[in-house]
């Protein structure tokens, strides 16, 4: 399985001679610019706002002062453009702010570690500069090699390294750090623990594959090392993990190219659809599931498809000390409760089905050991919406059998037909986003390698993710909870994504896509008030991108023009270029790209 992914394969070996060959070509990719492009940063100058002098790079100038500024009401960007934050916020998730968080811990319930979820502060206490790079920040370096290397100076940070390098998540290597495909529970690599879980799930005759599992969520993923290698078996994989003690994994997770967010099961429901996964993975994830009359399992529940999975890789799965077996008791009381079948439990790991069987869940319900929820409407998205201790039956007349990947891309979901979305319209739509995406490649003028880690802000059905299945990239599907619940039809389409407000920041670090994709999602939120203005979804689509990454805008004419005469303010490049709407009609389209800029 490795041997697809280049120079991990040689590591897995632990050949000292591919480790010397690799650092080699790397440093030379480096000098020549065909791994890494161009390493140099133009300097923003960190004087003093009444200073005169900008820094200069050749013939460009960088007006843009470095001060620590605050989103006022109203909004005025100064005439030298969009401050620069210092550089202690080079690492700055507004919704998952520490020293915010500390705030509110008297209010947040920690027993339930409610301190881990999404806490966005109001509109006056939120930064209004530009996150800046880290000190020796460098492009980063282009997949597939960045599933087993990254820049250290990009995610400067040692803790994970001494604290599981043991177990192989990650090792440091002079500039880079190293991710051999270790975990907790696979130490010795990914691949045999992979296809440990084929086995288990298919009585020693299959793969995960071959057990129907396509969609894989992920939970206190570590550096993602589980879906790295899931890739090769044709599962996409929504891995997620909070910020907490394990210092920046989801940091390193975007680093690499692998697709991943901050999130944490707490309170909340999570923000994926119903019925999304036919697995849902757990090793040693740190979750209490036996807690709390398993809620947290109920939630995993209404992820899960019938007939999922839920793997679970931790201590009480094998260990006979401590307080293990009360916990097993427990976590085998639950899942009996709510119909699941346990079907295998070897080595360190248990696994779980969840049957299709209301016959078991009527009668469990009856006998008072489970509840099963009110009839709710499962189009609504799964936004703020605090876990519900019960059994949420999914509406059974929008089930449908799913196909394999690749056919699964070109599902029309029956939750589509809900919405009023025809089987013409969406096919119209895919074949319309393969033309638009060759376009979109041209105007970038970039390699098909040169983008990795891509998020469609308002992706509608999907199609612009369909479009690049064959390009080596991963797409964040967004579905605006402004908009219309289409997750769930692009879940039925075999990919991944979540629902999203974007009048508040994303769950995710700075500098972690190399393309955004927003398609009229601008106009969506004229009307939506202050912390909505076009100008503060500008400076989270520039948190989130790297430098010299891509932002591809199409909106209304007055959206479009209003971002092209301000763009240079957030020291981005914008090319206004023109493409055909679905009704053949020309629309403009703004190709912007973030500067590549350091503080002196």
């Amino acid at each position: 399985m490795a041997s697809s992914y280049g120079f991990g394969y040689f590591f897995a070996l632990q050949s000292w001679q591919m480790i010397m060959l690799a650092l080699l070509l790397m440093v030379g990719s480096f000098y020549f610019g065909t791994l890494f492009g161009d390493n140099v940063p133009i300097y923003v100058s960190h004087l003093p706002s009444n200073s005169t002098s900008s820094s200069l790079l050749g013939n460009s100038t960088i007006p843009n002062q470095v001060s620590i500024t605050y989103r006022k009401v109203p909004l005025s960007i100064p005439e030298n453009g969009v401050d620069v934050c210092p550089l202690k916020y080079t690492e700055y998730i507004p919704c998952h702010d520490i020293s915010y968080i500390k705030e509110l811990i008297p209010t947040l319930d920690l027993s339930r570690k409610e301190e881990l979820e999404r806490h966005c502060p109001p509109l006056d206490n939120r930064l209004f500069c530009l996150v800046p790079p880290p000190e020796d920040y460098k492009i980063p370096v282009k997949w597939p090699t960045s599933r087993d290397y990254v820049w250290r100076s990009n995610v400067n940070h040692t803790r994970l390294a001494e604290v599981k390098g043991g177990q192989n998540w990650v090792h440091e290597k002079d500039q880079l750090w190293w991710f051999p495909g270790g975990g907790t529970h696979f130490k010795h690599g990914a691949p045999e623990y992979i296809q440990r879980l084929g086995n288990m799930t298919t009585n020693d005759t299959g793969t995960l594959s071959s057990a129907g599992v396509y969609q894989v969520l992920d939970v206190g993923c570590g550096v993602a090392s589980f879906s790295a290698y899931l890739l090769s078996l044709g599962i996409q994989t929504m891995s997620f993990a909070p910020k907490d003690g394990h210092e920046n994994q989801i940091q390193f997770a975007l680093e690499r190219g692998i697709g991943a967010m901050i999130s944490a099961l707490a309170t909340k429901q999570l923000p994926y659809p119903t019925s999304s996964f036919e697995m849902v993975h757990c090793s040693r994830c740190r979750v209490d599931w036996h807690e709390n009359d398993g809620i947290l399992l109920k939630e995993v529940d209404r992820l899960l498809r019938p007939n999922g999975y839920f793997v679970y890789s931790a201590p009480p799965a094998y260990r006979k000390d401590k307080e293990y077996p009360m916990i097993w008791e427990k976590l085998v009381n639950l899942t009996t409760a709510m119909c699941w079948k346990l079907i295998a439990r070897k080595v360190q790991t248990a696994i779980w089905i969840k049957q299709e069987n209301p016959a078991c869940l009527i009668i469990n319900a009856e006998n008072k050991a489970v509840e099963i929820c009110d009839a709710v409407d499962d189009f609504q998205p799964s936004w703020k919406i605090p876990l519900r201790n019960c059994i949420q039956v999914a509406d059974q007349s929008y089930a449908q059998k799913l196909p394999p990947r690749p056919e699964r891309l070109s599902v029309y979901s029956r939750s589509l037909r809900k919405i009023g979305v025809s089987q013409e319209e969406f096919d119209l739509d895919t074949v319309y986003w393969k033309d638009q995406v060759n376009q979109y490649w041209k105007l970038m003028n970039v390699s098909e390698t040169g983008i990795r880690n891509v998020m469609d802000m308002n992706a509608g059905y999907g199609g612009f993710a369909v479009a690049l299945n064959n390009f080596p990239v991963w797409v964040m599907n967004v579905v605006p909870i402004k908009m219309k619940n289409t997750l769930s039809a692009i879940y039925d389409r075999g990919l991944v994504g979540v629902f999203h407000d974007w009048c508040e920041p994303f769950s995710t670090y700075p500098r972690t896509y190399d393309l955004l994709h927003a398609y009229h999602l601008f106009s969506q939120y004229k009307s939506g008030g202050e912390g909505c203005l076009l100008e503060d979804i500008m400076l989270e689509m520039d948190r989130i991108v790297r430098p010299q990454g891509y932002i591809i805008i199409r909106d209304e004419p007055s959206i479009t023009s209003r971002i092209q005469e301000i763009a240079s303010k957030y020291l981005w490049d914008v090319e206004m270029q023109t493409l055909q709407t679905k009704d053949n009609n020309p629309e403009s389209v703004l190709i912007c790209r973030k500067k590549f800029w350091a503080i002196t």
